[in-house]
């Protein structure tokens, strides 16, 4: 019979199989895109904003938005668009917010890292929530394990934050 489970236990328990969670909450892979549809790429690792030029390339008359500081290197075409003034996943979704609204856009595709996918679409879904919002996670795969652990743990204890109404993590 178990008397005592210490305190420390029960949250290391609930951590871990919040993490569990967190992690298969992410999309898998891209969601179905429409021919004109508007691209949201956050940037902040290298992975993305390629990634969303390749699913630009598959759009017949879609339009991709880079959204944040850093944007580097970003060929000049007539469906590109750069915001980077904001420097945060909070002030990505309120720059998203603005285009969304001013463009009278009804569905969004977000793209970023399957780490981050969480966090970004659980506050897009807060300053849009009349707005269609498709995930279409770029992989971290080719990064080593101990790499992704890491960036997965740093990517949970933010969402947690988040919830607690933190939103400048």
């Amino acid at each position: 019979m178990i008397k005592y489970i210490p305190a420390s236990l029960v949250l290391i328990f609930c951590f871990v199989f919040g993490g569990i969670m967190f992690k298969s909450m992410t999309p898998p892979r891209c969601q179905s895109l429409y021919q004109d549809d508007n691209i949201f790429v956050l940037t902040g690792d290298a992975r993305r904003i390629p990634y969303a030029l390749k699913k630009l390339e598959s759009l017949q008359y879609g339009n991709l938005y880079i959204i944040g500081a850093g944007a580097t290197n970003i060929p000049n075409h007539i469906h590109i668009n750069v915001e980077s003034k904001s420097k945060s996943t909070y002030q990505n979704a309120m720059a998203i917010k603005k285009i969304v609204n001013r463009e009278k856009l009804d569905r969004i595709v977000i793209v970023t890292t399957e780490d981050h996918m969480n966090r970004a679409m659980y506050l897009l879904h807060g300053v849009l929530p009349n707005t269609d919002i498709v995930a279409c996670p770029a992989s971290l795969t080719g990064m080593p394990t101990p790499s992704r652990v890491k960036r997965w743990t740093i990517e949970y204890v933010k969402y947690i934050a988040t919830l607690f109404g933190i939103k400048e993590s």
